[in-house]
């Protein structure tokens, strides 16, 4: 009987707790368990990336890298642009603050114009990473570089150590595009050359880190000057005009030439023992890949004012010099650059 009592009373108490999942009939709603509150959809950012259109190799690589970066993050709505002049970027950017970007990754075609309009969209709140191509003011929460300065003395350190061996002297510089990085480049290259007093600077002309604008420069070069020894480039779009240059000159066995930044081509000619070009130097443009990354990484949790007390506000990617022994290491052949 006790036993029967029991299993009643508890039969009971189960229908009372609503143990079948139906609350009790005189329930209020207050007296329901609370139910858990719907989860706020997280918001969407929207992210600019503008960089130079791909008119030679290395912008062709950027191009390439970014477009692969964006892809993996799909939780970003991505506006995406290229700037065949400062023009084209500047007006890039006042449609993208108008589409209401969050953030902005840009790699500047040229530091000086691009400085103003990155200005006025740090002054709307919008978060920025610069890439490889620095403003003239601090302007950027992020700045992402190659070590430019390293690039200039490690490339200039090998010209003038091998000029000195051949004692050759006679020297000619091809300039890029004016910005923050052809400045750190040429000017560390110089404070070089300016402790080998035998190496005599012959010429110093802007060739755009252009392949076309590199034949055009190299052709008026080699008109004005009789006899040139080595020539410094900087970068291998350059250099594979002036190349052309020079064998259409006939001149390809009186000089030799050091570009910059890694192309395939290049560095194959270095693996291969080229005698015209002895040596390379590293510059990726997976670069901008690690810059939007940065930005997605930033943003997407809208935690960006923590993430960034931990971020570093300046990162430099160091730069290789490229040599017959070590060049099978930087050769890939499959590679868009």
């Amino acid at each position: 009987m006790l036993k029967t009592a029991c299993s009643v009373l508890g039969l009971a108490a189960l229908f009372a707790l609503g143990a079948w999942g139906q609350a009790p009939a005189n329930a209020t709603e207050d007296s329901r368990p609370a139910q858990p509150a719907a989860k706020t959809a997280a918001k969407r950012f929207k992210i600019g990336v503008t960089v130079p259109a791909a008119d030679h190799g290395w912008t062709a690589g950027v191009g390439w890298w970014a477009r692969k970066a964006m892809e993996l993050h799909p939780e970003i709505d991505w506006v995406y642009t290229t700037s065949a002049n400062p023009e084209k970027q500047i007006a890039d950017v006042e449609d993208m603050m108008v589409k209401g970007i969050d953030g902005l990754v840009i790699l500047a075609t040229e530091s000086a114009p691009l400085t103003p309009i990155a200005k006025k969209a740090r002054q709307r709140g919008i978060f920025i990473v610069n890439v490889d191509r620095g403003f003239l003011e601090p302007v950027a929460d992020i700045f992402l570089e190659g070590d430019n300065k390293a690039f200039g003395r490690k490339s200039a350190q090998f010209v003038a150590e091998k000029m000195q061996r051949e004692g050759k002297t006679n020297l000619v510089i091809l300039s890029g595009i004016p910005c923050t990085v052809d400045t750190d480049r040429v000017n560390a290259a110089l404070e070089v050359f300016k402790q080998y007093p035998q190496i005599k600077v012959l010429d110093q002309q802007p060739a755009m880190w252009n392949r076309e604008k590199g034949l055009q420069v190299m052709e008026n070069m080699l008109n004005k000057h009789k006899k040139i020894d080595a020539v410094w480039a900087q970068d291998d779009d350059i250099m594979m005009g002036a190349i052309q240059a020079i064998k259409e000159a006939g001149r390809e066995k009186e000089m030799w030439i050091l570009g910059g930044a890694g192309m395939k081509e290049a560095v194959k000619m270095v693996m291969d023992r080229n005698p015209m070009v002895p040596a390379n130097i590293t510059y990726p443009p997976s670069m901008i890949a690690a810059g939007i990354h940065m930005a997605a990484g930033a943003m997407r949790d809208g935690n960006k004012d923590k993430v960034l007390q931990f971020m570093p506000r300046h990162l430099m990617i160091d730069v290789d010099l490229i040599t017959p022994e070590n060049a099978k290491d930087y050769y890939f052949p499959d590679s868009v650059y």
